[in-house]
């Protein structure tokens, strides 16, 4: 990937799913293209989509990679193997195309009692579906569809919500009179 834009990860994100299945859950940090500080709950186009696909989102607390640290362990390995710099795109991708073989099919995983992760690795159950359905909500929730301007309409209010949720129904739930989550 050559950016961490969505438009560049999520192709690949999706030939992921469609080749592996949905995970349960993706816990990530709050970095694009996975979160924005500048969103309601730090929602992007990309979280968006994995929640429609019916994916939880975990992210890890700001500063703290640590909450991540199998994956972090990764990047470690990654970089001990890698010689930095790569001068191209495609000899850096036969170098990651190496490295992922051997770290999946042959280095043992000490969380794996020694085993290469491809010995236990199984395919979601969860297969990537040909269409999303709209998001749904519980009865004891409010419904309301976001209008192209990101705003939707609650009694005589408009409230501004984000343009990221255009089209999207939203639930809310009152807390106390005039209070909603």
């Amino acid at each position: 990937v050559l950016s961490t834009s969505e438009a560049d990860a999520r192709p690949h994100v999706e030939a992921a799913f469609r080749e592996f299945g949905l995970p349960d859950r993706i816990r990530s940090d709050n970095g694009t293209p996975f979160a924005s500080s500048q969103t309601p709950g730090g929602l992007t186009h990309l979280s968006i989509w994995w929640i429609k696909l019916g994916i939880r989102l975990e992210r890890i607390d700001l500063g703290h990679p640590q909450q991540n640290g199998s994956h972090e362990r990764l990047h470690r390995t990654l970089e001990e193997a890698i010689a930095p710099g790569q001068r191209d795109p495609i000899e850096q991708q036969r170098a990651f195309d190496a490295f992922r073989r051997v770290y999946n099919l042959e280095r043992p995983h000490e969380a794996l009692d020694q085993r290469p992760p491809a010995e236990v690795y199984r395919s979601s159950w969860r297969a990537y579906p040909a269409e999303l359905a709209d998001v749904t909500y519980p009865d004891t929730m409010l419904c309301r569809r976001v209008l192209d301007n990101g705003s939707f309409n609650l009694g005589s209010e408009r409230i501004f919500l984000t343009k990221l949720l255009a089209h999207e129904n939203v639930g809310l739930l009152e807390r106390a009179s005039d209070r909603w989550d």
